[in-house]
């Protein structure tokens, strides 16, 4: 299964054209130190049980997925495809957004 990429910068330009449904697939530690303010947290190994987070099955929006680098977000992506989710994997992750120098929070 092949599972759709995109950069930090599409997400930052469709994030200005409009809402955005992004979910972060880091541990919670990461999660707490910094995210993007609008993501949902959904750890990796929680995904089988959020898959509400995802979106409804066969959405024509899609779920944008990120992690620190790219690996876990795209796993992510693997198993919540292969419910019928409609996802898009963050390339570069939280690695890029911060490199970018864009604005993260911290905390829950």
């Amino acid at each position: 299964m092949v599972i759709p990429e995109i950069t930090v910068d599409e997400l930052l330009l469709l994030q200005a054209a409009g809402d955005v449904r992004l979910v972060d697939v880091r541990e919670d530690n990461e999660w707490v130190d910094s995210h993007i303010e609008s993501a949902v947290h959904v750890a990796l190994g929680t995904v089988p049980d959020r898959l509400d987070a995802f979106g409804d099955d066969g959405a024509t929006e899609p779920t944008y997925v990120i992690c620190k680098v790219g690996g876990r977000s795209y796993r992510a992506c693997e198993f919540a495809a292969a419910q019928g989710k409609n996802v898009v994997n963050v390339a570069g992750g939280m690695m890029a957004w911060w490199a970018g120098g864009q604005h993260a929070v911290s905390g829950r």
